[in-house]
């Protein structure tokens, strides 16, 4: 059972989560529009349309959110368990990030594709309500796993 103190705490994290993950739903969201019908529009033929918009564009914006999210994770959201604050940590948690970021996208396609097969809608629309379930999921393997407390004995 969690004491008042822990609940404000996680409180105020995932205020902070909310708040530096709509900035990378925003960048998602800009650059899977872009890539989606500026890059790959009805005049690309390099792969098939539905491709290219539904699967190639959300993995090129996925990216660029992982790093915004990383981003504002490491120097926001979690940044007083850090104590060591090097470059090699500072990769190493964004390889790790990346990679729990990853299953979370794998959670975010599953769910754009069903309501995109199911409901019809723009891409975009179905990228937004699908980022309810990967957010969740990533705010979950951040508060206790990537950026868990530690001892005060251990350094992370």
């Amino acid at each position: 059972m969690m004491n008042a103190a822990r609940i404000k705490d996680l409180s105020k994290t995932l205020s902070k989560f909310f708040f530096s993950n709509l900035l990378g739903t925003i960048v998602d969201t800009i650059v899977l529009w872009l890539f989606a019908h500026k890059v790959f529009g009805d005049d690309f033929y390099f792969w098939t349309p539905y491709f290219s918009v539904n699967v190639v564009s959300p993995v090129i914006s996925f990216e660029f959110a992982v790093l915004t999210n990383y981003l504002c994770a490491y120097y926001l959201t979690w940044r007083g368990r850090l104590r060591l604050k090097t470059l090699s940590k500072f990769l190493i948690h964004y390889l790790k990030y990346n990679l729990t970021a990853t299953g979370a996208f794998f959670i975010k396609m599953g769910f754009l594709l069903l309501f995109q097969h199911i409901f019809h809608w723009d891409v975009v629309v179905c990228n937004l309500v699908a980022l309810l379930f990967s957010g969740s999921f990533n705010f979950v393997m951040g508060e206790w796993w990537l950026f868990r407390k530690k001892d005060k004995n251990n350094e992370k």
